[in-house]
């Protein structure tokens, strides 16, 4: 059954917009408590609630973040943390003009269907998803993004139909729940650039999942320009070695967005998927320049691709906060530069900012 998002259209279609400002993209801080310990792991940093609360103190009180973040995705427990000074984050993300955002998705189970291949997935999160919404409104949340994963294997025709058509439904119902509760829902169907696979399967595969996600959209009523896309570029698999340009991904990726996101779609914020900090930039960069028809904002929705460098520098000490922040505006203005096709490489320098941010079967 339908459900009503005619209350909230107008906000809706403005949350949106506001989102896919140009040259502004969105900064993913909604590690998972387990996700943050890892990244707290390799800087030594014990993953405590206060360690937590001070990094990402860290990372909304840069100030001038907003001039390139437009959106800023939470964790839960990170929407009701405030600052050392008492400040909430959800304040301070306005103060810097930037739309506060809640991952409401719940996590990965195995997907039970027969048809299915080993290790494919479904996620959970729609039971409540109503009510959790409206809680999130009222504590200031304005959009929500949940995240489906796919594989991408051509050696058992991965992903299957069933992962698709099971994936595609819980995307689509959640976003209409978000609508009738006043967020403007992210869709993430992110195909997984694990394996060895070329470019035409990746496009093949990518294509297939955005098509279902929105004829799936289509049938619950969703207000497509009150949404946004987050999708995986289009890439060979990252155990594939044959050499590759950025063109080739802007390429492969605008063909495959061309033939599946309807115009309607006001912005579509990539996620960066384990390519490193300065790779992803330079990719947004190649989707964004030339004359290709581009009736959406293609920019970012960057979760280590904005922060590794940042936990490097930071390494849990307060000493270091200032030059910490400094990166992070480095790395959000080169990423807001690559959404108007403007980045000339300014970012580069830091070897941190070269290394390959993948991890296997990636778990958010």
């Amino acid at each position: 059954r339908n459900m009503p998002v005619e209350q909230y259209a107008a906000e809706l279609i403005a949350t949106a917009k506001a989102i896919a400002t140009p040259g502004k993209g969105i900064l993913a801080a909604d590690e998972s408590t387990g996700t943050i310990g890892k990244r707290f792991d390799a800087i030594k940093v014990e993953n405590t609630e206060d360690n937590r609360r001070a990094y990402r103190e860290l990372l909304f009180t840069t100030k001038g973040l907003g001039q390139h973040i437009s959106g800023v995705i939470l964790f839960e427990e990170t929407l009701y943390q405030k600052a050392a000074d008492g400040t909430p984050f959800v304040e301070l993300l306005k103060r810097e003009n930037i739309v506060p955002g809640i991952k409401v998705d719940k996590g990965m189970a195995p997907l039970d269907c027969p048809t299915a291949n080993p290790g494919e997935v479904t996620v959970e999160g729609c039971d409540g998803l109503g009510k959790r919404c409206a809680q999130y409104y009222a504590d200031g949340a304005r959009f929500a993004k949940w995240r489906g994963v796919l594989h991408c294997n051509p050696h058992n025709s991965s992903p299957s139909d069933c992962a698709i058509r099971e994936n595609a439904r819980g995307l689509a119902r959640y976003a209409v729940i978000c609508q009738a509760n006043g967020l403007c829902p992210i869709v993430e169907p992110e195909v997984l650039m694990d394996g060895d696979h070329d470019f035409a399967y990746a496009a093949k595969v990518t294509e297939k999942v955005i098509k279902a996600v929105y004829a799936e959209c289509a049938a619950h009523g969703v207000l497509l320009e009150g949404s946004l896309l987050k999708p995986n570029m289009v890439r060979q698999g990252e155990g594939n070695k044959a050499p590759y340009k950025p063109e080739d991904i802007a390429a492969a990726t605008l063909q495959t967005l061309q033939r599946s996101v309807p115009a309607a779609v006001p912005g579509i914020n990539f996620l960066s998927g384990g390519m490193s900090e300065e790779e992803a930039t330079v990719a947004l960069n190649a989707l964004n320049a030339g004359t290709a028809v581009r009736p959406w904002a293609l920019s970012f929705s960057y979760g280590r691709a904005l922060q590794f460098s940042v936990l490097q520098a930071w390494q849990g000490k307060a000493e270091n906060v200032v030059n910490a922040q400094k990166i992070l505006l480095l790395r959000a203005r080169a990423n807001g530069k690559a959404q108007l096709g403007e980045y000339d490489g300014f970012a580069a320098g830091d070897a941190a900012a070269q290394a390959s941010l993948h991890i296997k079967d990636y778990v958010y």
